[in-house]
């Protein structure tokens, strides 16, 4: 008598299903990203028609809104506190690396408020961008 030997089974993993799953996953994301706005402090740029697109590692976020509301890196300060708090950012970054403050500013405040900010970057001696919005035409 003859004893037949089944055939071995090798497992297998059925994937032509997977390309249809991460398709739709990272459709889902992409949807999801743009709808999501991150928490930003929005003030009124004023225009300019040389300003120019800056990406900059390297920096600290400094905006003034309208209602007079001073923020360093998102946390809300006084204007009486501005200058300690840069000088202790400054200390620690200093060491290692060329930074530079980003003014964002609104457009609706008087020039003397945005120039006695500028004049705390020079007491600390630090390089100062002014943020613009680059005219429409």
């Amino acid at each position: 008598m003859k004893i037949e030997r089944r055939k071995l089974r090798t497992a297998e993993v059925y994937t032509a299903s997977l390309n249809d799953i991460m398709f739709f996953l990272l459709l889902f994301f992409l949807i999801i990203s743009t709808l999501v706005t991150p928490a930003t402090i929005r003030v009124l740029l004023p225009k300019s028609k040389t300003s120019e697109n800056v990406a900059i590692k390297k920096q600290i976020n400094l905006t003034v809104t309208a209602e007079h509301k001073y923020f360093i890196d998102s946390k809300e300060v006084t204007f009486e506190t501005i200058e300690p708090q840069l000088s202790q950012m400054i200390a620690k970054k200093a060491k290692t690396e060329d930074l530079i403050v980003l003014l964002h500013a609104d457009k609706t405040l008087n020039l003397q408020d945005v120039v006695s900010v500028i004049d705390i970057g020079n007491k600390l001696k630090v390089k100062m961008v002014l943020f613009t919005q680059k005219e429409k035409k």
